[in-house]
């Protein structure tokens, strides 16, 4: 008889109301809205760039028609900008490799003060604006007039700026993993250094190597303060081409190379997601992990 609610103990029971959100939860929210916000301010001047280079007319937008008009004019005019921007990147990641790997295998081994301050001087450059350091190596190699009109005065440039990249992502892997320890157990064994360089070093070094490689490649095909003062009408750049259109021709035109440009940096971005680098050179936790996973599998 008790167990049975009457009509006015009913009416009386006091409502649950809904829970309301707690302030993780805003919080949360907050922070994924200011992140979204975030990568529309960013991407969204980069779609409408592309678009421009797609269209008939930027001014009409997209209801004038599409067309590759525009990239064909860019490649027709700007292809020689295209290989010479891909040589020098090429040359200056070549330089970079032979003189960027021995000298953070080094750094990383030594531990005195000298390394340290030999560690600051490389990072130098980049402190400096761009402008600053082409202006004293023209300072100090202008008056050779052939290197100045050469290509090669542009791979100096790069070289100077790139070279810091490769070194700290050579050094972070060098110093992260036990490269002493090895050397010593192959040494050990009647290992010669330039085995235990190439057996050794290298191998381990690989993270470091490939992130230093890829962050080289993207920074020379798109510099432009440095490349701006050092180029010449005859050794053009992609960047350096890319603010002519913008400041001499068609919109149209200035964004189709904007088309151009991207198509051959994006494939360099992509792969360093893909292998798993980061700037440092250190593999990320998920690659780590999936790579160690099948090892402990077949354990018994």
């Amino acid at each position: 008889m008790n167990s049975i609610a009457t009509p006015l103990q009913a009416a009386t029971k006091p409502r649950s109301w809904p829970r309301l959100p707690s302030a993780r939860t805003w919080l949360a929210t907050g922070q994924w809205l200011v992140t979204l916000l975030l990568c529309a301010f960013l991407i969204v001047p980069v779609v409408m760039s592309i678009m421009a280079g797609l269209t008939v007319n930027y001014f009409k937008g997209v209801s004038s028609g599409l067309t590759l008009r525009w990239l064909a004019e860019v490649w027709t005019q700007y292809h020689g900008s295209v290989f010479l921007s891909l040589e020098v990147a090429a040359a200056t990641l070549v330089v970079t490799l032979l003189t960027g790997v021995p000298a953070g295998y080094v750094l990383a081994r030594s531990k005195t003060r000298l390394s340290r301050i030999v560690e600051e001087f490389l990072v130098l450059p980049i402190a400096l604006p761009g402008l600053a350091s082409a202006l004293a190596l023209l300072v100090v190699y202008g008056g050779f007039t052939m290197f100045r009109m050469s290509a090669a005065f542009i791979v100096v440039g790069h070289v100077v700026f790139t070279l810091p990249f490769m070194v700290r992502a050579v050094a972070a892997v060098c110093a992260s993993s036990d490269l002493r320890t090895l050397e010593e157990g192959a040494a050990s064994l009647g290992a010669s250094f330039p085995q235990r360089f190439l057996t050794i070093v290298l191998p381990n070094a690989r993270p470091g190597i490939v992130a230093g490689a890829l962050a080289v490649l993207t920074l020379s095909i798109g510099e432009f303060n440095l490349t701006w003062m050092l180029h010449t009408p005859d050794t053009k750049t992609l960047p350096v081409g890319l603010a002519d259109t913008y400041a001499s021709l068609r919109i149209e035109i200035g964004s189709a190379y904007t088309i151009l440009f991207f198509i051959m940096t994006m494939p360099l971005l992509v792969a360093m997601q893909w292998l798993g680098v980061d700037a440092t050179g250190q593999r990320s936790a998920a690659k780590k992990r999936a790579a160690a996973s099948p090892s402990k599998s077949t354990q018994p």
